[in-house]
């Protein structure tokens, strides 16, 4: 009975299938051109790709006969331990932190105006708006380490470099980010307020910003987090924070040391991940991850 009632509806699904190829034909003609163009794409890519393999002499074999030397490293790092470092390796990790949270502050701080300027519903000057999009890309575009080495030679080695580096790395991220919450904000709060005899910064103070906070304070968060890892990589090069340690410890193979700094960095940001979550889901309700 089950096997018939299956045989029935497999011709009822192919009969509508033929109706509605009799009566719409071009969407279902194969177009062998675009379908050449997707080959034509898949290939060259896969080509780049072993291309790059070759370039860079990639070769599992390679990989086998490192894992021997990984292992000894491993080993080395075995029991993790600040070896009498301890109150050293919490100061500069405070001082990640701080270069973290100064940065991404400040970036939020100076992108949110800016983020007026570049949002179309709020600045509707094509030419501005261009102008202000195309400045926050090229802020965007450059890395925070080289932010960091260019800094470092702006203001000196330290913790405030990193700190600026950061600002302006975010600064264009958070422009671009900002921007698009402000475009894509519910346009009714703002006719209303205009509406009830409001001017155009009653508009954008109680019918934009209002709307979006929630969504700017969750990527500030974000950014946070994931700057507290950014902190630590551009501390390499001499920008403050852990990070001149880890690469200092690393270069005089103090392997047990480095496992417990990288200890501390993966609990700090676990910790960081657990607060910034439980603030976004405070912030924008119960639905945010």
């Amino acid at each position: 009975m089950s096997s018939a009632r299956s045989e029935t509806l497999r011709a009822a699904a192919q009969a509508d299938l033929a109706h509605l190829r009799a009566r719409y034909p071009a969407q279902f003609r194969t177009d062998a051109a675009a379908r050449l163009r997707v080959m034509a794409v898949l290939g060259a890519l896969i080509g780049l790709a072993g291309f790059g393999a070759w370039q860079f002499e990639m070769s599992p074999a390679r990989i086998l006969s490192g894992l021997g030397r990984l292992g000894s490293f491993a080993v080395l790092m075995l029991p993790p331990s600040p070896e009498g470092h301890l109150g050293t390796f919490v100061h500069a990790l405070g001082e990640t932190l701080g270069i973290a949270f100064l940065g991404t502050l400040t970036a939020a701080i100076l992108a949110f105006p800016v983020a007026l300027l570049a949002a179309r519903n709020v600045v509707p000057n094509p030419f501005a708006h261009f102008a202000v999009r195309r400045g926050l890309d090229v802020m965007r575009s450059v890395d925070v380490l080289i932010w960091a080495l260019i800094w470092i030679n702006v203001v000196g080695l330290g913790p405030f470099a990193g700190m600026l580096a950061i600002a302006c790395s975010d600064f264009g991220a958070f422009g671009k980010l900002f921007s698009e919450a402000i475009e894509t904000c519910d346009r009714r709060p703002g006719e209303g307020v205009v509406a009830s005899g409001g001017s155009a910064l009653h508009r954008i103070r109680f019918g934009l910003i209002s709307g979006v906070l929630p969504v700017l304070a969750s990527q500030v968060l974000y950014f946070f987090e994931s700057n507290t890892r950014s902190a630590t990589i551009i501390g390499i090069v001499g920008a403050g924070g852990i990070g001149q340690y880890l690469t200092e410890l690393i270069r005089v193979l103090e392997l047990k040391q480095v496992a417990f700094l990288v200890l501390m960095i993966l609990a700090t940001v676990a910790a960081i991940d657990w607060v910034s979550t439980r603030l976004r889901r405070a912030i924008i309700g119960p639905a945010a991850r």
